[in-house]
């Protein structure tokens, strides 16, 4: 429960550039610090940790609480967190990846590479007019959730083990929606991208994501679905916490099964500000990172497709958007690209700005379902209340200006 290391030197190279507004945002961060650390502590949280990056140095690190509750294993720098829906950027990388590779077009019928969805019901025309394109960006018109049923029982599996399983369902799935026509979030048409990414590479999911992502970003404490051995003892457990205060213990070391490629990925932050240092870019290793994904290509994921609020959210004046399978939101006078994911009480999300050149990312190893007496103490409001601090406070101070 303490702070990790606040790097204050590494910003030595910026200093020179705009040191007011550097010496405003290390103050502005050791503000955050004390709001972390309280937030976690007033909410009963159980372990969670956050990092921030500016360039390519990351200049704040926090952990708190445990890991592992029953083990008092305290939350650390190693500490593997699960990464749920964030898994889906990456996903996506590997589709343009294929794309700038010449494997296929974003405008290509999906049925082109998984023919088993000319089976699904879609009473808006043919199957074969659902694009690549327009499953990254959810406007591909599928369900939101993977299994349309259940689910809820101990014995059940946490998700869809085989493929097959899910090819049983086509028949009695439908399209819900003309596609292209709006946005709506969809976890299965992210699990046919993984399957597009299957049969184009000949590989695993998990091994072609390996070899062609988490390897070429020096990600190597990082994985697909269930741990290696020697890695276990890093793994972090995970918590819900019910309105009357009981908590609850969740699926330790959970198998996404065939919905790896929606939400499998497993990673601690050190390997996770490695993922935000490409998403920042560099010049002195864009030559490296392009062997990965073009940077051209990269900002084509951040370009937004389709509108995702109709109206301004929470009151403010805020736009959202979403791109190739990375959200988009304008806020605070800033323009902000990022994901979240909750999975088996893991809530997680990341966002970068463009304009200061800065990202950061936050994990809670609990998620809390609010109190009688305050419903809305939930992690969702602390995730918010963390995020707009940031947003206000520090992201503004680290953009290069002088004034």
């Amino acid at each position: 429960m303490k702070r990790l290391w606040l790097l204050i030197p590494i910003f030595a190279a910026s200093l020179t550039a705009f040191p007011q507004n550097m010496d405003r945002a290390t103050a502005e961060l050791k503000k955050f610090d004390a709001l972390y650390q309280k937030g976690m502590k007033d909410n009963s949280i159980v372990g969670g940790a956050f990092l921030m990056v500016h360039e390519d140095k990351v200049i704040d690190h926090q952990t708190y609480g445990s890991a592992h509750l029953a083990n008092k294993i305290a939350v650390d720098k190693d500490t593997i967190f699960h990464w749920a829906s964030i898994t889906k950027t990456l996903t996506s990388i590997a589709i343009m990846q294929l794309r700038d590779r010449g494997r296929l077009k974003l405008d290509d019928p999906m049925t082109k590479y998984v023919p088993e969805l000319r089976a699904v019901h879609n009473p808006f025309g043919s199957m074969d007019e659902i694009t690549i394109g327009q499953v990254m960006s959810h406007t591909a018109g599928f369900r939101g959730g993977t299994w349309p049923f259940g689910g809820d029982k101990d014995w059940h599996p946490p998700e869809p083990t085989k493929w097959s399983q899910l090819v049983a369902m086509m028949p009695y799935t439908e399209v819900l929606f003309k596609p292209g026509s709006k946005y709506s979030y969809s976890n299965p048409g992210i699990v046919y991208l993984g399957q597009v990414i299957e049969r184009l590479s000949g590989e695993d999911f998990e091994v072609y994501m390996d070899k062609n992502v988490l390897r070429p970003l020096e990600m190597r404490n990082s994985y697909y679905d269930t741990t290696p051995t020697h890695l276990l003892k890093h793994r972090s457990h995970s918590y819900s916490i019910a309105q009357d205060g009981k908590m609850t213990e969740g699926i330790f070391d959970m198998d996404t099964g065939i919905t790896v490629s929606n939400g499998g990925l497993n990673a601690p932050l050190t390997d996770m500000a490695k993922y935000l240092k490409f998403l920042i870019g560099d010049k002195k290793r864009q030559a490296e990172y392009d062997v990965i994904l073009k940077r051209s290509s990269l900002e084509e994921m951040f370009f937004p497709v389709v509108d995702v609020l109709d109206e301004p959210k929470n009151g403010k004046d805020r736009k959202d958007f979403m791109g190739r399978s990375f959200f988009i939101e304008d806020n605070f006078g800033q323009r902000f690209i990022g994901h979240s994911g909750h999975q088996n009480n893991f809530a997680l999300h990341f966002y970068y700005s463009p304009a200061s050149r800065a990202a950061y990312i936050i994990a809670f190893n609990t998620y809390k379902n609010g109190t009688a007496a305050d419903p809305k103490a939930t992690t969702d409001r602390l995730d918010l209340e963390m995020k707009e601090f940031l947003f206000q406070n520090v992201f503004p101070r680290l953009c290069p200006k002088t004034s």
